[in-house]
């Protein structure tokens, strides 16, 4: 497994597996990794024959008020948890890399970057699409994969690729739970033994609640502090929540 930093050390492994014709898939990450990255590896190099996997936290997509600083960085032991998996090469390049002219919008979001998370953190999508293109630039996939948990973050890509024209094809990856139904995030570290039981409750809620509304209710009951939104769409029940300073999402299908 090799590791670059920059688009100039990265470039000569992609033309070469070009050359070779070689199906190139791309997992970008903001490191911190855990079975859930895994598992987004593991289906990439089922649809390709090399894995390229980028760690970067990406400020643009962070308000100022909200953990860049604080979000969790564990290189050395991302770097092991890769090699492991099976990915070709790491990419992780510096801030500069990516936006060497500034980190000005290049793309911009489609319909479904609308609501539900746009409505409480409306840089997010723009900061997404944005860090994704240039990665995409760097790396030229032939296919990418993200996670089924952040589900509009999914339909946002394809709505950026259908609208670039980008010749890649965007994979969900089903979403990682753990024995208790807890989707698996690098935020759960945030969490505390007590909120780490509440924050179990969520995907059950959303399966058994009749209606967003009930859904809502039935969390607060659970001991969430905060409910941001319970919504249907694209087939699936969607929730943003709080447990003290950490706000969690899930989904699953619906009905």
């Amino acid at each position: 497994m090799k590791t670059v930093r920059s688009p100039k050390e990265l470039k000569p492994y992609s033309d070469s597996w070009r050359l070779k014709k070689l199906r190139v898939a791309f997992v970008p990450t903001m490191g911190a990794l855990h079975d859930g990255h895994i598992s987004l590896i593991k289906l990439a190099l089922e649809h390709a024959d090399k894995c390229v996997v980028s760690i970067f936290v990406n400020p643009t997509q962070f308000a100022p008020h909200e953990d860049f600083d604080a979000y969790p960085r564990t290189p050395e032991q991302d770097l092991e948890k890769l090699k492991q998996a099976g990915a070709n090469l790491v990419y992780m390049p510096t801030e500069a890399a990516i936006y060497p002219g500034g980190t000005q919008s290049r793309v911009s979001t489609g319909p479904a970057a609308e609501g539900l998370e746009s409505d409480f953190r409306p840089h997010f999508f723009g900061g997404i699409v944005n860090v994704v293109a240039r990665l995409f630039d760097h790396v030229r996939p032939d296919l990418a994969v993200f996670g089924e948990k952040d589900f509009q973050q999914l339909m946002v890509i394809k709505d950026m690729v259908e609208a670039e024209h980008l010749p890649i094809e965007i994979i969900g990856a089903p979403i990682i739970r753990d024995e208790y139904g807890l989707a698996l995030s690098s935020r759960n570290a945030y969490l505390s033994a007590p909120e780490l039981e509440i924050a179990r409750t969520l995907n059950r809620v959303l399966k058994e609640a009749d209606s967003t509304k009930s859904a809502e209710t039935a969390l607060l009951e659970a001991g969430f502090d905060k409910v941001d939104y319970v919504a249907e769409r694209w087939g699936r029940r969607l929730a943003a929540v709080w447990i003290g300073k950490t706000r969690l999402i899930d989904n699953r299908p619906y009905p």
